[in-house]
């Protein structure tokens, strides 16, 4: 039988201004190849339709910055708003894994919030994705990144200064998730968010699929300060020139059926306002992707 939805919170808005976090010891924190379980949720109503990833397309220069730029190319399916003042972003990501993804490429699903730093952008982002050139393996991984104007500087995990993991959470940075989505069976998932949080300034990201929001960490405040911002939900392949690409998501378009065991999607988007507290997304500011 498959384990019941995630249950929901009472309440739409994060605790704020948390104790904060003991950074974790230099290198790998322990036991990241210990699979984390996933839910397995039902069908949601009408009301609560799915955003499928749209058709992927290559970055087109001036639109929004390019990633990981020791790659290419880089294809995204991504929905994301003009620069404005944003303060985050909350979704349900469906899980895919890549089992026959090459040691050099990299796929998988982010939230992500670009903040403007003089005539540059600088990205935050939390996901899940598969990157055997990172991990040596091929699991489905949760994982933060940070880059300083697209080339200058860069990081994932806890592997230099940026990101800090909170202390005893049970999703660290890194660590393997386990089972993917398989298609045509079962749709597992997990529900993340970005956000600012209104006294620290800090950007907190939880875990919100539990019974209660999971504190899993935060991005120091420099390393997102600046505005206009731009906040999207992303998903991404990269590889070599001189290799065939991986799939992303499930590697399937979506069909009239709208089926989520066969669909990547982001679903249950909500907002951040400027007091921690979530809400529906207003679409009408999204920006068209081509």
């Amino acid at each position: 039988m498959s384990p019941p939805r995630p249950a929901t919170t009472s309440s739409d808005r994060l605790p704020v201004s948390v104790d904060r976090p003991r950074p974790p010891p230099h290198g790998s924190p322990p036991s990241l190849d210990a699979h984390v379980p996933l839910q397995t949720p039902v069908r949601p109503s009408a009301s609560a339709s799915p955003l499928p990833f749209l058709s992927s397309a290559l970055t087109a220069p001036g639109r929004v910055p390019q990633l990981r730029t020791t790659r290419a190319p880089h294809l995204y399916a991504m929905w994301r708003t003009r620069p404005g003042g944003f303060y985050g972003l909350r979704a349900e990501i469906s899980m895919w894994g890549s089992p026959n993804q090459e040691y050099s490429q990299d796929s998988g699903a982010s939230i992500q919030i670009y903040c403007q730093d003089g005539g540059h952008y600088n990205l935050i982002e939390a996901g899940f994705h598969v990157s055997p050139s990172l991990y040596h393996n091929r699991d489905v991984r949760f994982f933060t990144y940070w880059t300083k104007d697209f080339k200058s500087a860069s990081c994932y995990n806890l592997r230099c200064k940026g990101f800090v993991a909170a202390s005893g959470t049970a999703l660290v940075p890194g660590q393997a998730i386990t089972p993917p989505s398989s298609y045509g069976e079962y749709d597992h998932y997990i529900r993340l968010s970005l956000n600012k949080d209104p006294k620290s300034e800090d950007w907190v990201v939880y875990r919100h699929d539990l019974q209660t929001p999971s504190f899993l960490g935060y991005f120091p405040v420099e390393f997102c300060s600046g505005t206009p911002r731009i906040k999207a939900l992303t998903g991404f392949v990269n590889y070599l020139n001189s290799t065939r690409g991986p799939p992303m998501g499930s590697g399937h378009f979506p069909d009239e059926n709208d089926d989520d065991k066969t669909t990547a999607y982001f679903r249950h988007v909500k907002n951040y306002d400027s007091k921690g507290r979530a809400f529906e997304p207003i679409t009408v500011n999204m920006a068209p992707f081509s």
